[in-house]
């Protein structure tokens, strides 16, 4: 019975292993890729780990390519020094690995010769075979010359071991051997293929289904190597090996079955976050704050994706691809936003210098009303001028409000009796403090003449120092607003506005509540100024701590309405 045709079942390659090299040379820069080849180069296995060398090779030039894309044109190639390093250094390899291969291939070739001389030697002791007990020492001596003997080339060893099978089997069941000898051969091939199907048994239980898959391959190997048993165990000896063979292929496959449903989950995983990257990328993004969000999102994003496995080896490249492109896209858009956000900022900033200077040339001015409303107007315009580069900002600021004070300072200074602007502030902080000081009383009337009667009082009195123009006319308001509900009427208008949903007027109200507080700082500056205001600064402190405690429950309850209505 001729020995059974071992199936071609060994993978040459492993899926995870490549998939696991190729994805971790993608993130490394081109030293770290020129250290890594250098590495692979001197190497005591160099030779054998061509792929990996050709792997390194191709994503330096992948990283040269992207990188030269990316730098400015007309400047010197700034990778020159490395790209030639690297060229050296292959160029090397290249010339180390083809005289390996072409040794290789030489020495295969000298395998081939002896093994056909080989089976030569076996052809003629089978034809002329005449005292058997001479024949079989000579037999055994060429089958350990044929152990010993190297590999072929890979297109000659189908061929050449089936030749040299034919005739091992021909040997021993075409001639008269002696029985005793024969018999003794076949039960040290069957202790030795035994043996295999123990090792092969014993893998089939090894928790390590791609190691158990080589290890049986080496098996096989051995297996061919040995000749047949004697006839009534040859077919048994056989399935009983293919058994154990059969579980380890089956567990081998079932691992990368459930390896491919994993990476087609992990497929879908990275694509929704292509796509969230994606859609983030495609915003409109107007202001450096939302640039600054979405950018601290896409982190997010990226280190997220470091935690999920590979894809299927078909699409894991393309995804990773895709995402790659995304987040370069992303930050491509905001590299043009601040490109011209800082052009943007550039020309606030030639406007901006163009009032100050504007300023500067009145600030001399003695013509006090005309000066003043063109000073004013110019506030104005400055107020509604964008953001200017933050280096500039302070220094821009203090030249114009140092400007503008010049002005007003001299401008007061001058006043005439009628305008006694300092004499006018004092006034007004004595009226708030009157208000202040107000005890309302049950008819309403009342408190409406008394309203009234503030009000006008304030009213006649004249300008103040410009500088406390806002805060004072706050402060009278906030007073007036608590010493008599009916001074809130006014202004109805705005009322009609209100927001109409939940959260509007949640926000409505926030907004207001830091309104107050910056208001009631503001009274506190002014307050200290003034004797006997103690109170009225320790009123302003309690509001303020009223206030920020109003803000804390309104924040709760507008997240608690976003969550109810998301």
């Amino acid at each position: 019975m001729a020995n059974p045709t071992i199936p071609e079942e060994i993978i040459t390659s492993d899926v995870a292993t490549e998939e696991t090299q190729a994805t971790s040379l993608v993130d490394k820069s081109l030293a770290e890729l020129s250290d890594l080849f250098q590495e692979i180069r001197t190497s005591a296995d160099a030779m054998l780990r061509s792929k990996e060398a050709e792997s390194v090779k191709s994503a330096f030039y992948k990283l040269l390519t992207k990188l030269k894309g990316d730098s400015p044109e007309g400047l010197d190639n700034p990778f020159e020094a490395v790209e030639e390093n690297f060229k050296a250094m292959y160029a090397d390899y290249k010339k180390e690995r083809a005289e390996f291969n072409r040794k290789q291939e030489s020495e295969r070739e000298e395998n081939l010769v002896k093994k056909l001389a080989i089976i030569e030697e076996l052809k003629t002791l089978v034809e002329n075979q005449e005292d058997v007990s001479a024949s079989f020492p000579a037999f055994r001596e060429l089958q350990n010359r044929w152990r010993e003997a190297g590999p072929v080339p890979t297109a000659k060893f189908r061929d050449v071991n089936d030749t040299y099978q034919f005739y091992v089997e021909q040997f021993y069941d075409m001639v008269k051997i002696n029985r005793d000898l024969r018999d003794l051969d076949f039960r040290k091939n069957l202790e030795a293929k035994q043996a295999f199907c123990e090792a092969a048994e014993k893998l089939a239980e090894n928790e390590d289904v791609v190691n158990a898959f080589h290890e049986l391959q080496k098996l096989h190997e051995q297996w061919k190597e040995f000749g047949p048993v004697a006839k009534e165990y040859r077919e048994d000896i056989w399935n009983r090996f293919k058994a154990a063979t059969a579980v380890i292929n089956k567990k081998y496959q079932a691992h990368f079955e459930g390896l491919k449903g994993q990476q087609e989950e992990n497929l879908k995983a990275k694509t929704a976050l292509c796509e969230k990257v994606e859609e983030i990328a495609a915003r409109e993004v107007t202001s450096s704050n939302e640039w600054n969000s979405l950018s601290r999102e896409i982190e997010q994003i990226q280190a997220e994706w470091k935690t999920i496995g590979f894809a299927t080896k078909k699409e894991n490249q393309k995804i990773y691809a895709r995402f790659r492109a995304a987040c370069d896209a992303f930050y491509e858009h905001k590299r043009l936003f601040y490109v011209g956000f800082k052009d943007s900022m550039n020309e606030n900033y030639e406007k901006k210098l163009a009032i100050i200077e504007t300023v500067e040339s009145l600030k001399d001015s003695t013509e006090w009303k005309k000066t003043t409303d063109q000073i004013i107007a110019l506030q104005k315009q400055w107020k509604e001028i964008g953001a200017v580069p933050r280096k500039k900002s302070e220094q821009l600021w203090k030249r114009f409000r140092s400007a503008c004070d010049a002005f007003f300072a001299e401008r007061d200074k001058n006043a005439k009796p009628e305008n006694d602007f300092y004499g006018n502030l004092r006034a007004k902080r004595r009226i708030i403090e009157e208000i202040a000081a107000y005890q309302p009383v049950d008819s309403q009337t009342a408190n409406a003449e008394a309203m009234r009667d503030f009000s006008a009082r304030w009213q006649a009195i004249g300008f103040v120092p410009f500088r406390e123009k806002d805060s004072i006319n706050a402060a009278f308001k906030e007073a007036m607003q608590e010493k008599f509900p009916l001074f809130n009427q006014r202004g109805g208008a705005s009322a009609a506005k209100a927001p109409r949903s939940g959260k509007d007027l949640l926000i409505a109200k926030y907004n207001e509540l830091q309104q107050d507080i910056t208001t009631y700082e503001n009274n506190i500056g002014f307050f200290s100024a003034s004797k006997n205001s103690a109170p009225l600064i320790k009123q302003m402190e309690e509001r303020i701590e009223h206030a920020k405690a109003e803000l804390k429950e309104l924040e709760e309850k507008i997240r608690t309405y976003e969550e109810g209505q998301a």
